[in-house]
């Protein structure tokens, strides 16, 4: 018997794709993975090896905890000599923030690392669950000539997109294009054939693969708004169980020029807390020397976002903290580019 060309672990976490419709009841209950084949008998014609692992419990997308990252990461380590790739299952909601956050806790990664879901279950009609799964399933045992895989990179698969996981966000709630990447281009187009965008892939440093896992979630977000007040931003950014704060600016890095909120920023900073700037908007970047809204919160003590992603931004932080107990480190580290997330 020939040997199979790729091997493939797919996770399910829980999330749409793996519910299908009982018929006794109607509920929505998981399908058994053990069974894949009969489910999508499609993936037969992949010369791939593919085992599953169900997470026990299961967990819903809203009910995500860095805690399911780590141990989505221990599994991932765990089995990484034995497969050629992994695809997880995993709900919309907080996928962005998953694919985000492992995207920096694999360190010198290179295999594919592919998360997917569905707006509709594997066992509907319409389901668009079925061509998610089985492109991501090819696209996690892809490899080139030398051997090497040909997207070493943690991604989301979705409507024949594939996109980075650090540069993606969802954008629609219902929606089978529910996730885009504003700021960067897809890694492969999904047509008749899979079109790799080569260029914009990724390539691991020639070092052994290592997780990390030692997160410090102690990161607020505050989103400027029209007629934000100040005891709410006093809170957030005066906090006492608060090391860094995710700034959600307008436009190019704008907030309020009043003098208690910029007062109230320089309290902050002044008391060594990590304050980022990441913009409101889908596509576009911060660049606090634009105008003077902006300017006035880099002199106070503001990082700069450049073009990444809240969700990015929050598991970059998460890394980081947990890794540097110094925050002038983890600002030092903050603005450069780690894992393809950001571009200044």
């Amino acid at each position: 018997m020939s040997k199979p060309r790729s091997s493939v672990l797919l996770i399910y976490t829980g999330g749409t794709i793996g519910m299908k419709e009982d018929p006794s009841d109607q509920t929505l209950k998981p399908f058994d993975f053990g069974s894949l084949m009969e489910e999508v008998p499609e993936l037969r014609k992949f010369a791939l090896k593919i085992d599953s692992y169900t997470f026990d419990p299961l967990i819903d997308s809203s009910d995500i905890e860095p805690a399911m990252w780590i141990k989505l990461a221990e599994l991932i380590r765990d089995n990484y000599d034995a497969y050629d790739g992994f695809v997880v299952l995993h709900g919309t909601d907080t996928m962005a923030y998953s694919a985000s956050a492992l995207s920096f806790m694999l360190k010198n990664l290179d295999k594919p690392v592919i998360f997917t879901g569905s707006q509709l279950p594997i066992g509907r009609p319409r389901t668009d669950g079925k061509e998610n799964l089985i492109s991501s399933v090819e696209i996690a045992g892809s490899r080139e000539s030398d051997g090497s895989a040909t997207v070493p990179e943690v991604c989301i698969f979705f409507n024949d997109l594939l996109l980075r996981g650090n540069r993606s966000t969802k954008v629609d709630a219902s929606g089978f294009e529910a996730f885009r990447s504003p700021n960067f281009p897809p890694l492969a187009e999904a047509g008749i054939d899979i079109r790799y965008n080569k260029d914009a892939i990724l390539r691991p440093a020639d070092e052994s693969f290592s997780i990390n896992t030692q997160l410090d979630t102690a990161v607020s977000i505050l989103k400027v708004h029209p007629g934000i007040t100040e005891r709410v931003v006093e809170d957030i950014l005066l906090g006492s169980g608060t090391r860094a704060v995710i700034i959600e600016t307008f436009g190019c890095g704008n907030a309020p020029s009043r003098e208690w909120f910029l007062d109230i920023v320089r309290k902050s900073s002044a008391a060594g807390k990590i304050l980022f700037n990441v913009t409101q908007c889908l596509r576009g970047r911060v660049n606090m020397d634009l105008y003077a809204t902006g300017r006035a919160l880099k002199d106070a003590g503001v990082l700069s976002g450049g073009d990444i992603t809240t969700e990015s931004a929050l598991g970059k932080l998460f890394c980081l903290m947990g890794k540097y107990d110094d925050n002038e480190q983890v600002k030092a580290r903050l603005e450069e580019d780690l894992r393809g997330e950001i571009s200044f």
